[in-house]
């Protein structure tokens, strides 16, 4: 596990004590859900396929030529079947 040192004097030292006191909790448990709670990546309320979509849209989106489709092609019956 790594370890941080962080060094806080004057009245950030003391709010964050005074919030710790707050939450039942000691000063370092607290400074670590803080710093996890604002550096955690944020969770994609969207999927993949939209979040694509929108960042070709913020270049002026892209415009695709789709090969037509047709029916799909039936498996070949053996004639070797007597």
């Amino acid at each position: 596990m790594n370890a941080l040192t962080i060094t806080l004097e004057g009245p950030i030292k003391f709010r964050l004590q005074e919030q710790a006191a707050m939450h039942g909790c000691t000063a370092e448990e607290e400074a670590k859900s803080i710093l996890e709670k604002f550096l955690a990546p944020e969770p994609h309320p969207q999927g993949i396929g939209t979040r694509i979509h929108q960042l070709f849209q913020k270049i002026g989106g892209v415009e695709l030529d789709l090969p037509s489709r047709s029916l799909p092609r039936l498996p070949q019956q053996d004639s070797d079947a007597s």
